[in-house]
């Protein structure tokens, strides 16, 4: 065991003892992904930060259930998720998600992060004569659909990562992403005239 699981599970026993320094070192390490992820999911900044505090209260409310089978940072963005998802289905009109802005936290500039290198929906997004369709595309996704494209596409959470945070097995996971995948080349062929053909095969 490294050092910095060391030190995560000192922190985490010392949070499940009450100690709320330890539990603030330990969102330290990720808040910046779980406000992205909320970001990304709601597109707007002010729900983002609103719903990272939710999913940290109930993080900190619910420190005493975690088991230590996954990192800290998975459980918590699977909170993050839960909690997105819950105001995702709560809305009747979802507002367009910005996927290449760049945004700030804390008044730090963050950047979309963009890590996955296989094909998909990413690739579209380098073309900013796009961007807009491609939002409105993502936007009309389902739920469901709309967070595996968030957390492979956009956060480039590896498929092991994104069963552990949406609790689901891993081969639910891929066919998951691939029927999203599906579902957004069948809108861009919608909008073919829009699209340069090699953007939606």
């Amino acid at each position: 065991m490294g050092e910095k699981e060391k030190c995560e599970k000192q922190l985490i026993k010392e949070a499940k003892s009450g100690s709320v320094e330890a539990f603030e070192e330990l969102i330290k390490q990720c808040q910046k992904k779980v406000f992205n992820i909320a970001y990304k999911m709601t597109g707007s900044y002010d729900d983002a930060n609103e719903l990272a505090q939710e999913a940290f209260i109930r993080a900190y409310k619910s420190i005493n259930k975690f088991k230590g089978d996954s990192l800290f940072s998975t459980w918590i963005y699977r909170i993050t998720t839960n909690v997105c998802l819950d105001e995702l289905r709560k809305r009747k009109n979802q507002k367009v998600i910005s996927i290449n802005e760049d945004i700030k936290y804390n008044d730090e500039e963050l950047k979309p992060q963009i890590k996955d290198e296989s094909p998909g929906p990413e690739k579209i997004y380098e073309r900013k004569e796009f961007k807009s369709l491609v939002k409105e595309c993502i936007e009309s996704l389902p739920p469901d659909y709309k967070t595996v494209i968030v957390l492979r596409d956009i956060e480039g959470f590896s498929y092991e990562e994104i069963a552990k945070i949406i609790n689901c097995p891993e081969g639910t996971v891929k066919s998951r992403i691939n029927r999203a995948r599906k579902a957004l080349r069948e809108i861009f062929k919608n909008k073919k005239e829009l699209f340069n053909e090699e953007y939606v095969k």
